[in-house]
């Protein structure tokens, strides 16, 4: 695990509220959606009263994994690698080697941009990896030093 990294700014949190939401909106039109059809075709409620029940659970537990998601999720640059960590129990460790970065991206999408948050997608050849939501300014900080790393790194350094 990592020992010390940098946490995400508190912003996030209120993004991820926004971000349950909308999947509680997004629920809700499906149930009315089955609803519509239940009526339509004489279906029983059974299905439309599931689809409400699992709608609401999700919600539920979005929203009540939100300190654990925020407590848990850290990044960390060196010289050699970037390195993202993320939850507890689903614990995830990605170590992306500097010398294997050929982009770096800053993302916002418009709950991002109104909470003054963008995403730095660090792209290799085989994938891209994203540190979730910094502030704008730690966003370009963060893009300059690791693409300086990466320039400074010859392509199969140890």
């Amino acid at each position: 695990m990592m020992e010390k990294g940098q946490a995400l700014p508190a912003k996030i949190k209120t993004v991820w509220r926004v971000s349950a939401g909308c999947s509680l909106l997004v629920g809700l039109v499906v149930t009315g959606g089955f609803m519509a059809a239940a009526k339509w075709w004489q279906w029983s409620a059974v299905l439309w009263l599931i689809c409400a029940g699992l709608t609401v659970l999700d919600v539920a537990i979005e929203l009540a994994l939100i300190p654990y998601r925020y407590r848990f999720w850290r990044y960390q640059i060196s010289a050699q690698e970037v390195e993202i960590e993320s939850g507890f129990f689903f614990h995830q460790q990605t170590a992306i080697p500097i010398n294997r970065i050929q982009n770096v991206t800053l993302e916002a999408g418009p709950i991002l941009q109104w909470q003054h948050l963008q995403t730095v997608s660090i792209e290799t050849a085989a994938t891209s990896h994203k540190i979730k939501s910094v502030l704008p300014e730690t966003a370009s900080q963060l893009k300059q030093r690791i693409m300086t790393l990466a320039m400074e790194a010859t392509p199969y350094d140890d």
